[in-house]
């Protein structure tokens, strides 16, 4: 316990300082932002290993990851509160930028449903975060083996149905810093067709505090929008290229209207 209360104490005093420079070294920042937010899943595990795969387990690390973001300098709001519906399930669809993203999902988790995260398997090593995604439920795909990452999505889709469940999917299938949306895979569009359950769009802003080209990490804000959902039921597989473009053009319009505003609002 003493060696968390020093990555804690260390991960926030450098937290403290960088918050007032804007040109602290890039590597120093991510560096804190991985290291104290490692510990702080580290010092939730004793309290999450009691109810292991339930969702509900996130809490208190989102808690933790939103108050380390902030003292970084990095603050998020969340829009579109009124298009969450809980009562069926749904495949949640957000653009991926960086490993910053987990403070998207941080503010997402305490208001988005009974959520599960769909990672690559990789993540499942990273020290004690990894163990701590999959006590919250994380759902990790092999993606070397396309059957592999098949059979278990379908094993989840049932989830969607049975418990109400909400599978969050980055579809570009890689981070992404341009200023539009990449091409979406097919995988969540297979589940959501699956299922016949609904399609939320998540829309996170361009980080333009956050540049790994040029190794600045600023202090800034992002906005993150629950879109309307989109419906799949009734429609099958023959439909589903015009439901891939329909979604990422959705998404790509929010996400050039949402980071003209931050620009505009000099963020």
């Amino acid at each position: 316990m003493g060696c968390v209360c020093e990555m804690i104490g260390l991960a926030c005093i450098l937290a403290l300082i960088l918050s007032f420079s804007s040109k602290a070294p890039y590597q120093l920042k991510m560096a804190t932002f991985m290291i104290g937010s490692g510990a702080i899943v580290l010092i939730c595990i004793p309290l999450m290993i009691f109810r292991p795969r339930d969702y509900r387990n996130a809490f208190i690390p989102a808690w933790g990851c939103r108050q380390l973001c902030k003292a970084l300098g990095v603050t998020m709001e969340v829009r579109g509160l009124e298009n969450i519906r809980t009562k069926h399930g749904a495949v949640v669809l957000i653009n991926h930028q960086s490993f910053l993203d987990l403070c998207g999902l941080a503010y997402l988790w305490p208001v988005i449903g009974r959520a599960t995260v769909v990672s690559k398997k990789e993540v499942l090593f990273f020290p004690f975060f990894g163990f701590g995604a999959w006590l919250w439920g994380t759902l990790f795909i092999n993606r070397s083996s396309k059957k592999d990452s098949i059979n278990t999505l379908q094993k989840e889709s049932r989830a969607i149905q049975e418990r109400n469940c909400k599978l969050l999917f980055f579809p570009e299938g890689t981070r992404n810093t341009k200023e539009t949306l990449l091409p979406f895979k097919k995988g969540p569009f297979h589940i959501a067709l699956q299922s016949q359950c609904p399609i939320q769009p998540v829309v996170i802003s361009k980080y333009y505090f956050l540049n790994g080209e040029k190794k600045s990490f600023r202090p800034g804000h992002a906005i993150i929008y629950i879109l309307p959902e989109i419906h799949t039921a009734g429609s099958g597989v023959e439909d589903m290229d015009n439901i891939i473009q329909n979604t990422r053009n959705t998404m790509d319009i929010e996400y050039k209207k949402l980071s003209q505003e931050i620009r505009r609002r000099g963020h």
